[in-house]
C-alpha cells in the first residue's frame, strides 16, 4: 500500500495526452520488470506504475552533447508532444539541464533507479535522505513508498531545487527539498535510516555517518559502480559494491575537486577498454598507479565489482579486494 496517492495531472497542460501517458508508463514498468531490478518486490513496481515521470521532465534534451534537441511537453505540434511523452517513459536517462555545454542535471535511467531503490532496502517508517534532487522524480518515488514527511532531498543548485519543488507539487508530493551542500547532509532532518546518492562520490562524507542511526544503509555511486555501506556508528562504515555499473555526475560542493584521469597510454588496449578495469582504475585513483592496478587486475583474474568494498574508520578510508584486512587494500584520498 502506498503512503499517499500521486496526481496524474498534465491532461490540459500537455495537450490531452493522458491515454498515451498511461500506456507509456505501463510499458516502462514492463521493461523495468523484465530487467529484474525489483527482484520480486511489488512495492517499487506500484511506485513506478503510479508516479507520472512526465511531470518531472516537462522538457529534456535528446541527442549528443553537440546538437541536442529540446523536447517540450507544451509544444504546439501534437506529434512533437507525443514524441516528448514517449521519450519521458523510455528506459533511458534524460538530460534536463545543460549549462555551457556541460550536463548539470538529469533524470536517471528508470531501471537503474529501480535497482538502486530496491538495493536501498527501505522499510516502513524509515527516514531517508537523498543526495542530489535532480528533477524530483526519485524523491517522489520514495515519498510514494514512505510518505512525504520521511523523505528529504538536497541539492547545491537553487535552480534545481526550485524546479524539483514545482515538479513534486504538480504530482501531489511534498517531501522536504533543501538547497545546500549534499556532502554536509541535512542534520536538522536526521537521524537517517537510509541515505541514497544520485551523484558520484570520490570519498564518503563523514557528515553522513554522523547523521545516520547505527545499522543505517548508504547507497552511492562510487568510481563507476554502486557501493552499499552499513553504518556502524558516527565514525565507521563498511560495505561492498553491487554488480552493476553506474555513471552519474560528480557530487558538487566547496572543496571537492574532480579526480584527475590518469594517463593510460602505456597499458594494453584490452585493459584500457575493459569496463571492469576502468572501474578498478577509478576506484584506485590516488591509491595505486595504473600499472599497479593493471598487475592486480590480471593477477586476480579480472575481478567483478562484487569482490571490491570500502571501509571508513575515523579519518581513514580505504578500498579493498575480497576482504577489508586482506592483502589488497589501498587508501582513498579525502576530498
Amino acid at each position: 500500500m502506498s503512503a499517499h496517492a500521486v496526481h496524474e495531472g498534465g491532461g490540459d497542460e500537455f495537450g490531452g495526452l493522458d491515454d498515451l501517458a498511461v500506456s507509456a508508463r505501463a510499458g516502462l514498468v514492463r521493461v523495468i520488470e523484465a530487467s529484474g531490478a525489483w527482484d520480486g518486490d511489488p512495492v517499487w513496481r506500484e511506485a513506478f506504475a503510479t508516479v507520472p515521470r512526465h511531470l518531472f521532465v516537462p522538457y529534456y534534451y535528446a541527442g549528443a552533447v553537440s546538437g541536442r534537441q529540446r523536447l517540450w511537453g507544451g509544444s504546439p505540434d501534437r506529434r512533437a508532444r507525443e514524441r516528448w511523452m514517449r521519450g519521458a517513459y523510455a528506459d533511458a536517462p534524460l538530460a534536463t539541464r545543460v549549462r555551457d555545454g556541460d550536463l548539470v542535471s538529469s533524470s536517471s535511467q528508470p531501471s537503474l533507479m529501480a535497482l538502486m531503490l530496491a538495493a536501498l532496502e527501505v522499510e516502513d517508517g524509515h527516514n531517508v535522505l537523498e543526495i542530489g534532487a535532480g528533477t524530483g522524480y526519485n524523491a517522489a518515488l520514495l515519498a510514494h513508498r514512505l510518505g512525504d514527511e520521511l523523505v528529504t532531498t538536497v541539492d547545491l543548485d537553487p535552480e534545481i531545487t526550485e524546479s524539483a519543488r514545482r515538479h513534486l507539487a504538480a504530482a501531489g508530493c511534498r517531501p522536504v527539498v533543501v538547497t545546500g551542500d549534499g556532502a554536509r547532509g541535512v542534520p536538522e532532518r536526521g537521524p537517517f535510516d537510509r541515505i541514497i546518492a544520485t551523484c558520484t562520490l570520490s570519498s564518503v562524507p563523514r557528515a553522513w555517518l554522523a547523521q545516520c542511526r547505527p545499522g543505517a544503509r548508504i547507497l552511492a555511486p562510487f568510481a563507476t559502480g554502486l557501493v552499499a555501506l552499513t553504518v556502524l556508528d558516527a565514525e565507521h562504515a563498511e560495505g561492498r559494491f553491487l554488480h552493476t555499473s553506474a555513471y552519474f555526475v560528480p557530487l558538487r560542493g566547496t572543496g571537492r575537486p574532480e579526480p584527475e584521469i590518469p594517463h593510460l597510454g602505456a597499458l594494453p588496449a584490452r585493459a584500457r577498454e575493459h569496463e571492469l578495469f576502468r572501474f578498478l582504475l577509478a576506484l584506485t585513483t590516488g591509491g595505486l598507479e595504473p600499472q599497479e592496478a593493471y598487475a592486480l587486475w590480471e593477477h586476480e583474474g579480472r575481478p567483478v565489482r562484487e569482490r571490491y568494498g570500502i571501509t571508513v574508520s575515523g579519518d581513514r578510508e580505504w578500498a579493498w579486494l575480497d576482504e577489508p584486512t586482506g592483502p589488497y587494500a589501498w587508501p582513498i584520498p579525502a576530498s
